[in-house]
Order: C-alpha cells, then structure tokens, then sequence
C-alpha cells in the first residue's frame, strides 16, 4: 500500500504541479492589470485543475489509503490526509464546480475594475478611505461612503448564486451547509471554533463599549453632531475594521515620506529572512484596472513567491507591507527537503498569525525607532499612548470579525433571509453602529471576501489569537533584561524561531501539533486577552 501510495502522489505531482504553476501566475497577471484575457485563463486553468481533483476513482483510493493500518509513514499518512481533504471538496458535478469558477473569476474583475464615483470622479479605495478619513463634511462622507458601497450591487447577483451552488456541493457531500463544510475541510471543528468567538466576544465586549463610546463622544465634537445621529460613514473605515484616526497615534506623518519597501526589506533582512527576490516579482503601487487588495501568492512551490500590494506612505500600507511579506517568507522558507503536497502552510489562520504578528510592528514606537523612522525622544513620548492604541485597534478588529464570521455563518444557514437585515443587526449588536437609512444597496455584497475567499475570515481572528501567543513564546528566550520593553526589532532571533518551529515544517504537521510544537501549548486566547482585551492603562 505504501508503495501504491508513493505512486500516487507523485502522480498527482505530475498531473497538478504545472496546472497550478500556469493557474496562479494567470491570476497574478490578471490582478495587477484587471485584463479580462487573464482572468479568463485562469477560469480555464482552474477548470482543468478541478477536473484532475474530482476524479472519483482517485478519491476512493484515497480514502481506502486513509484508512489502512498498512501507511504507517508519518509524511505519508499525513499527504494521504491532506489530498483526501482536497478530493472530497471536489466530489461534486463538473457543471456546479465550472459555474463557480466563472462566477468567481467574474466577481473578482468587478471587483477589480470597479472605481467609486464621488462628486464626477472615478476614486479608487486608497482616494475613499482619504476622504472618509480626513473629511468633517457629513453629507461628503455618506455620498463617498455609499459610492464605495455600489459594487455590492454590481456583484449581489452573482454572488447569491454562489452561495446557493456552494450549498448545493455541501448537501451532495453531506453537510448542512458550506459554511460547515469549508470548515471541517480545513481541518477545523465549527463547534470549537464557534466557543473560541464567543470567548473573544465575552472577554471584549466591555472594553469595546468603553472605547467606541469614547470614540463617539470624539467623532461627534469633530463633526458637528449628536453622538446618536454617527452612522456607518463617520467612522473613517469603510467596514469600521480599523479604529478611527482619531482614537489611535497619528503614525502617518512618520511614514509620509518612508520607503516603504526598503523598510520592508531591512526588517527582514535583519531578522535573517530575505525577501530581495521577491520584492522583485512583485507588484507594489497602484495601477488603473489592478486590484486594489493586497495578497501573497506561492506560484509553484518552489520559490517563486510574489506580493501584490497598492503602497501609499502611511502606517495602514506599512502593516499591509509587512503582514503580506509575513506570508511570504514563510512560503519561501519551507524545509526544501520536503514532498510538494507539504509546501504549504499548516493552516491558512497559521500563515495569517505570521503575518500578523509582523503587520502589528508598524504601529510600535520602539520598532518605529528601530528602524530609523522616529527618533528616540519621539519614541519614548509616543510610548506610554501606544498599549492602549493597539488594544483599541484590536477590539475594533474583533467586533468587525464577529460581524464577518456570524454573518457568513448565517447566510450558508440561511440564504433566503434578508441579508441586509442579518448584516445590519450583527453590525449592532458586535460593532454597535447605527444602520443607514437607505436599504437599496448590497452592503453584505460589498466586501470581497464573502465572494472570492468564502468562509476565511475567522481564520484573521484566529491569526490574532495565534500571534499573541508567538509572542509571548519568542519573548521567552529573550534575556530578561530586554523582555519587558523588547519590540521585536530587526533580530536574527526572530528569523530562527519562525524558521525552526513554524516554517520548516509546512503542512508535515496539522495546525495543533504544529502549534504545540512551535510554543508549547495548545491554542490559548488568554495571551491575546491579556495583550488587548485587559483593562487599558491610563
């Protein structure tokens, strides 16, 4: 069996390798150039790599090779799992699965191509999210805000229709839903995932009443209005994602005239992983057509890792940069030694820890310092402020990840509702924001993510929780001297722990032994809790 088994997957190498090579560098070309000749090659391509993944003759061997005491190598047994995952997913007819990639390829050029119209100009999200930042003129704000909201109803269609075909292929395979399906596919259990939301929902509740309520208090006075009358478009975020201006440290003049991606590259460079070669295969500012996002992407497993990011010189594109290089260097780090079914991350909420506990640097004096972007005396002024600037950044994100993970949820369970009214009530009850009046667009429809990355966005959160805790293990080889006031500047150190506990492996091991293995515990949110969710110091 073993035998057989090595056969197979290097027959699968064979037959998938090259697609996926061709499928994701289509993909790249079309993001950074919103050609449709590109979108529609990578349709095709995925089209033929979802023909080889639900061959049913190779699903059933697989899963006869699962289940044989005969595959006792450790690699072995745990590639059988992982292609066994990827086959079940694709265990549904070819006419569903063709109708999704071309609905998905379509949402994603929309999405591309679309430009919010404010005022007979074209902006594209950097130009929104500069009005919505800096504008104090209500009516200006809801006209730029519901502008950018428009592509909710380009796409709401296209992706209804998504949604029913995805419940579709997870009643062929029997699950209740997609949502519970894309779930356990990825090696999660839904009921586990659902205690950890609600134990983040418990544990920040209080601090984010606090801090939105002073937030208001502080919108209102700069605006002109009643705390009661705020909606939506005064928060200075398109999805409130991201604490207001106003209630953070205003980094963006320290980076207004940074170089964003030499910072980039020395950081990495210092902490001992280079990303010289990748930055050359990027594509890092903006572009009419190009996609507005930021995304890594590992074109072959064997090197070719490339970035796609839209730079402006603030402290949200220094995050974006660090966190999207986050991800890259630790698709380039993988053991080399390792079989291509396993060049890839333990898990995807693995890989956004990662990239996570690199994005959060952007906001620390003592890194800023570091890396010569403020001086010393402007780091120990901003210091005292920025604790409680990161806790109010992350209970903004996890009530904004609430929203997105109880929406989605709902939605699988129930396409049929009013969606607007599910989404609104989850944006009340976790963001506490006031609804529009207007209910003629696809707010639900708008963000990305709910067409072109189904059921991914708890796994952010998940990343939050995970980078406190690689945090808290990496500070404990730091000598004590520096413990307490370390900001994980430019260190080799930081380039070992990754490499050695968390990189090297890939997929070798599932995302619990791999995170056993890299910090010694299982997953515990009590070292986000205590970095964010504690009571802030004044």
């Amino acid at each position: 069996m073993e035998d057989k088994v090595k056969k197979f997957i290097e027959g699968y190498r064979n037959r998938t390798a090259r697609l996926e090579k061709q499928k994701h560098d289509a993909y790249f070309k079309a993001a950074v150039s919103g050609k449709k000749k590109y979108y529609d090659l990578y349709s095709s391509l995925e089209v033929k790599h979802t023909s080889v993944l639900s061959s049913r003759k190779d699903f059933e061997f697989l899963a006869s090779a699962r289940e044989s005491v005969a595959v006792s190598d450790p690699l072995l047994k745990r590639q059988v799992n992982l292609l066994y995952l990827i086959y079940k997913a694709h265990q549904i007819p070819a006419a569903i699965q063709e109708e999704v990639i071309g609905l998905e390829t379509r949402v994603a050029n929309k999405f591309s191509l679309f430009r919010a119209e404010v005022g007979g100009k074209r902006l594209t999200d950097n130009q929104v999210d500069d009005v919505l930042e800096r504008s104090t003129d209500s009516p200006g704000l809801e006209e730029a805000w519901h502008a950018s909201k428009l592509v909710g109803n380009l796409v709401e269609e296209d992706v209804r229709r998504l949604v029913d075909l995805r419940n579709q292929a997870a009643a062929l395979l029997g699950y209740p839903d997609y949502h519970h399906m894309s779930l356990t596919l990825s090696e999660q259990d839904p009921g586990e995932v659902d205690s950890i939301f609600d134990h983040i929902d418990r544990v920040t509740a209080e601090g984010f009443s606090r801090i939105k309520s002073e937030t208001d208090n502080k919108l209102a006075e700069r605006l002109g209005i009643k705390p009661e009358g705020l909606r939506p478009w005064h928060y200075q975020d398109r999805f409130f994602q991201e604490a207001p201006a106003i209630s953070r440290i205003d980094l963006d003049r320290f980076y207004s005239n940074s170089d964003l991606v030499r910072l980039t590259s020395d950081y990495f460079w210092g902490s001992g992983l280079i990303i010289d070669d990748i930055v050359s295969r990027s594509d890092l500012f903006e572009r009419a057509g190009k996609n507005q996002h930021a995304f890594c992407i590992n074109i072959d497993r064997e090197g070719d890792v490339r970035v796609l990011c839209n730079i402006r010189p603030n402290r949200k594109w220094m995050n974006t940069m660090l966190h999207e290089f986050g991800h890259a260097v630790y698709e380039k780090n993988y053991n080399s030694r390792l079989p291509f079914v396993l060049r890839e991350p333990a898990h995807i909420f693995v890989t956004e820890a990662v990239a996570m506990f690199f994005g959060r640097l952007a906001s620390d004096p003592l890194w800023m310092r570091s890396m010569g972007i403020i001086d010393g005396a402007v780091a120990d002024s901003l210091a005292p402020l920025s604790d409680e600037a990161a806790s109010t950044e992350q209970l903004v994100f996890s009530r904004w990840a609430q929203v997105m993970y109880r929406f989605e949820k709902g939605l699988y369970a129930n396409p049929d509702q009013d969606l607007n009214g599910l989404w609104w009530s989850l944006a009340g009850r976790y963001q506490k924001l006031n609804a529009p009046d207007r209910m003629d667009v696809a707010y639900w429809a708008s963000k990305i993510h709910i067409a072109s990355a189904p059921c991914y966005y708890h796994n952010y959160l998940l990343g939050e929780l995970l980078a406190s805790q690689f945090g808290a293990s990496m500070k404990k080889l730091l000598p004590d001297h520096t413990r307490k006031c370390h900001a994980f500047e430019s260190d080799p150190l930081i380039g070992r722990f990754f490499r050695d506990r968390v990189f090297c492996h890939g997929a070798s091991l599932d995302w619990k032994e791999l995170v056993r293995s890299a910090t010694g515990s299982d997953l515990d949110p009590s070292h986000y809790a205590a970095q964010f969710a504690a009571p802030v110091r004044r």
